[in-house]
């Protein structure tokens, strides 16, 4: 599993043109799923995000020293299957490594539920669509999580 997390102070994903998930402060994730990865990688990847400080205390001097639990802040979680994209060769990209969607989309749904334990504001798009996704990135702030050893995390 992959996910680029991007701190926001408000964002949003429409599909045809209508709000499906919206959020104020909080993460926008964009999941991406291997044929290789478990709900092991998704509790992993869920504790260790709940748990990152990213947030800081309005009007005060730290920075970084709050989760997101602490915070209180939403999280939009989107299905991206381009994280898996190989590059490596030419022009055209291959999606190969990215885990088909009979297999990612319960997965995805599994990550999410694991979320939502934290009793967070959890917002999603629609998998499979074509979304469109407006956030506005706070900071900037943006980390990569990997739940595969060689990886950054």
């Amino acid at each position: 599993m992959r996910i680029v997390l991007q701190k926001v102070t408000q964002a949003r994903v429409e599909v045809e043109h209508k709000i499906v998930g919206e959020i104020a402060d909080g993460f926008v994730l964009l999941v991406g799923i291997t044929h290789e990865d478990t709900q092991a990688d998704a509790d992993k990847l869920a504790e260790k995000l709940l748990k990152l400080r990213l947030c800081s205390d309005a009007g005060s001097d730290t920075f970084m020293e709050r989760n997101i639990v602490d915070d209180g802040g939403g999280i939009l979680a989107i299905s991206q299957f381009t994280l898996f994209a190989d590059t490596k060769k030419g022009t055209r990209h291959s999606f190969t490594e990215a885990a088909r969607p009979e297999q990612a989309e319960p997965l995805f749904n599994y990550f999410v539920e694991k979320l939502k334990e934290s009793n967070l504001r959890v917002e999603t798009g629609e998998f499979g669509k074509h979304m469109e996704v407006l956030l506005v990135n706070d900071g900037p702030i943006t980390i990569i999580l990997d739940s595969k050893k060689n990886a950054p995390a």
